[in-house]
């Protein structure tokens, strides 16, 4: 049994060092332990850092390609690299790494698809009030939209069986951490979560950069998930509201022609619109998800590629 601690980093000379001290070097359970940093473009000392402290793989993407896409990548070095089980942690020493047995306990012991490390939020000094609220709200949208019960959707302290990990077809760009919950959600993988510790800050948070364009970015990436998963039930919904509005239109029109023995041409108009555009959406709706069964389809090939893509490269003596 393989695991592979994968570490998306940027600019992290100061912390990688002590994040990869951290990770313990053998668990019950399993066989080897080994360790992937995931250079996102650094233009510091992380890489060389990293080497010195025994990272058994290095994978450089080429230039800054964004969080979301380094997380990715691991995981597609990870899988071909024979990982059983993958665990994602990163580079700024946020998580401590003597919680990675706790973590993948549940999975070990046949329990779950995916493990959550689940922060408390209330303990977290560094983080302001309007960051803590922001936190509870989105875990909150993201249960609902998923289906499960994960109290912190943000936290990127997290393990995955190797099936789990090769299911996930992630598109967008800003966050992984929303986007995976969903998608396993949505897949009716079995998600577990524990409580965990958390190292004080050492830096300021480089993907929230004001609260106003987290709140929309993510926002905007929640409902794109969601649509892509559910698009017969989101149109079809909207279609419903539509023709609702349109027979209202025309009980109005048909009240006021035949009692009143006036012409609401304002109200036929909406009539037609609303009756026109609420059977466009369901239409979207059909389309929509015959575009998400073959989606789906070509998402269990990929899956089956990547289960078989595995290259047993021996890990990197440490320096």
């Amino acid at each position: 049994m393989k695991l592979i601690v994968q570490i998306p980093c940027l600019n992290e000379e100061a912390s990688i060092g002590q994040v990869l001290d951290e990770i313990p070097k053998t668990i019950p359970g399993i066989s080897q332990v080994e360790t992937l940093v995931v250079d996102d473009g650094s233009t510091d000392r992380t890489v060389e850092v990293a080497r010195a402290h025994g990272a058994s793989h290095l994978l450089r993407l080429k230039g800054n390609r964004g969080l979301a896409h380094a997380f990715r990548a691991g995981l597609e070095e990870s899988l071909r690299l024979g990982a059983d089980i993958i665990v994602n942690t990163d580079g700024d020493n946020q998580y401590r790494g003597h919680d990675i047995p706790r973590l993948i306990a549940p999975i070990l012991e046949g329990h779950a698809d995916c493990v959550i490390g689940a922060r408390n939020m209330q303990n977290i000094r560094h983080f302001s009030t309007s960051k803590k609220l922001l936190q509870r709200f989105g875990s909150w949208t993201v249960r609902k939209l998923s289906g499960t019960d994960v109290r912190d959707a943000t936290s990127g302290f997290r393990a995955f069986t190797r099936e789990a990990a090769a299911s996930l077809d992630l598109v967008t760009d800003y966050t992984y951490t929303l986007e995976s919950l969903i998608a396993l959600g949505k897949n009716r993988a079995v998600i577990e979560q524990i409580p965990i510790e958390t190292g004080g800050k050492l830096r300021d948070s480089r993907l929230i950069r004001s609260i106003r364009q987290y709140v929309l970015q993510c926002g905007a990436d929640m409902i794109r998930i969601y649509i892509r998963y559910e698009c017969f039930k989101t149109f079809a919904f909207l279609g419903g509201l539509t023709i609702l509005g349109g027979l209202f239109c025309g009980f109005y029109y048909a009240l006021d022609r035949f009692l009143y023995h006036g012409r609401s041409m304002v109200a036929l108009a909406l009539f037609s619109l609303l009756m026109t555009a609420g059977l466009l959406f369901i239409m979207l709706g059909f389309l929509g998800d015959g575009i998400a069964a073959n989606r789906r389809l070509l998402n269990t090939i990929l899956k089956q590629i990547r289960l078989n893509s595995t290259t047993h490269s021996p890990p990197r003596p440490p320096s």
